[in-house]
């Protein structure tokens, strides 16, 4: 009697997560940040989309595109992994979000860890890499690849990081080289506000140390799941309660706003863990 009791109830525990998984994977919440930055010259709104994988909500991500203009950003933001680097899988519902954002909105796209892996293994994944650059240019679209851009009117220099693929290993972490940053994306200039794109948060001691004033991160999912209390479970190179899982963290005079991601990939549930927009001002 006491084992039907407990199959019974494990029975009835796996149904409950099951459920929460099928939800959470299937919606996203909009959360709104307000930030003070110094040598701001004049305020601006925009929105965060990191960790997409080709993830749709709505008919061609009807959904997401109606709370981004409801949001009324002055641009958005791409922090990485707009796709997902698996062969068999088509990029054409990340790529359209892009086209139809782009339509009404500049848009600074800096690289994943999926892009990225798409571009070193060609002989893997073909021209998959060459036809996301080609299905996403255009005017409205800024590539940040180790690159900067500054947005004058509000003294804003945007820079965009790639880092390699040893800095995504699963298990540990890759010691980051002294000057590493600098030597891929050059210093940082003082009378710009920095904000740093870098998808992995892992590194955000060196990004505090590189002289960024905010950085926008994704990579990590929230954790897949979220406890009370604990936060995220798992990061995806398998490390088991991430010290950068999502939300605010500081260092020193640096900001890192680390989004939650509006997919997955590989494992694609989420427990008790939405997908996240975000919806930023800058002051």
């Amino acid at each position: 009697m006491i084992w039907k009791t407990a199959l019974i109830g494990v029975m009835f525990f796996g149904a409950i997560m099951l459920l929460v998984g099928i939800i959470d994977s299937n919606r996203f919440v909009v959360v709104k940040e307000e930030f003070e930055l110094p040598k701001l010259r004049k305020s601006c709104k925009f929105v965060l989309i990191s960790d997409l994988h080709n993830k749709v909500y709505g008919k061609n991500n009807k959904k997401v595109i109606e709370a981004v203009k409801r949001a009324n950003p002055d641009f958005v933001v791409v922090a990485g992994d707009l796709i997902t680097s698996h062969v068999d899988e088509s990029m054409e519902s990340g790529i359209g979000l892009l086209k139809a954002l782009r339509e009404e909105y500049k848009v600074y796209y800096a690289l994943g860890n999926h892009e990225t892996k798409l571009k070193m293994f060609p002989e893997k994944f073909g021209d998959m890499y060459a036809d996301l650059l080609n299905e996403v240019k255009h005017p409205n679209v800024k590539m940040l690849i180790d690159e900067s851009c500054v947005l004058e009117d509000y003294a804003i220099c945007l820079t965009g990081l790639e880092l390699e693929r040893a800095y995504f290993a699963r298990f540990k972490k890759k010691q980051m080289e002294p000057g590493h940053l600098e030597k891929h994306i050059g210093t940082i200039d003082e009378q710009y506000c920095n904000v740093l794109i870098a998808h992995n948060p892992d590194y955000f001691e060196e990004y505090a140390a590189w002289g960024a004033d905010f950085v926008l991160s994704g990579h990590v999912h929230g954790g897949i799941m979220r406890l009370p209390w604990i936060g995220g479970v798992i990061a995806p190179s398998y490390k088991l309660f991430p010290k950068y899982d999502g939300g605010i963290f500081k260092e020193g005079k640096t900001t890192m706003l680390l989004g939650r991601g509006m997919g997955a990939h590989t494992l694609p549930f989420r427990f008790f863990n939405p997908a996240e927009l975000y919806v930023v001002t800058l002051k």
